[in-house]
């Protein structure tokens, strides 16, 4: 169990780095803080919508294993505390 613990933690570092990175490349949808930190500048920049489209996909993937992820760590922890 040891070392599936450690895997699902190493999956876990990886999943929130990568997902936290994703949400940064979306474009701001205006309004909100996103123009307040200079979301409306960068309006030019606008990605294709298949370009978008790829990229909520690999967010929502991304997602759900890091969800999945922690619901492994938790189940983990939960059946050791119990055999110990």
């Amino acid at each position: 169990m040891d070392v599936l613990k450690i895997v699902l933690l190493c999956v876990l570092a990886l999943t929130s780095l990568l997902l936290t990175s994703l949400v940064l490349f979306h474009k701001g949808q205006g309004g909100g803080m996103s123009d307040v930190f200079g979301g409306g500048v960068s309006s030019s920049l606008n990605s294709s919508g298949v370009a978008e489209r790829n990229l909520n996909r690999l967010t929502v993937t991304v997602g759900l294993i890091w969800g999945l992820t922690i619901v492994g760590l938790a189940l983990i922890e939960r059946f050791t505390q119990q055999a110990g």
